[in-house]
């Protein structure tokens, strides 16, 4: 008996890989307005500082891994109810793909959200 791959499953998990990878800088890179100019050597020393703090909330924490994780078993009893176990197969990775996906989204807002504080708490008045 001859296995089929499952193209498309493979085809969806190295999509969410790229996308992950595309967004390994985002967030921490994010520069504030700050109210009374942001062009001083101060804010651009503090700017570097709280990035390198950012960065350390990674794309692949705990949340991401069990976002991946709830998302592949829910994926695959969706697409093994609808399809057996060819369904399960492409219904976890899509699971999976899905699920890290949007919390790796939300990581994005974190990080950004510490270079706000981060900076706040250097005194710039942050604004947005």
């Amino acid at each position: 008996m001859r296995r089929m791959v499952c193209w498309g499953g493979l085809i969806s998990l190295g999509f969410a890989f790229i996308l992950l990878g595309g967004c390994s800088n985002t967030g921490a890179d994010y520069r504030p307005i700050v109210d009374g100019g942001a062009d001083t050597a101060a804010y651009e020393s503090d700017l570097t500082a709280c990035a390198k703090v950012a960065d350390q909330r990674s794309y692949l924490n705990g949340d991401v891994q069990n976002a991946a994780l709830l998302g592949t078993g829910l994926g695959a009893i969706v697409g093994g109810l609808s399809d057996g176990w060819g369904g399960a197969l492409v219904g976890g990775v899509i699971g999976a793909a899905g699920g890290a996906g949007a919390e790796a989204w939300d990581t994005q807002d974190e990080r950004k959200q510490i270079v706000k504080n981060c900076m706040k708490g250097r005194g710039h008045n942050v604004v947005g």
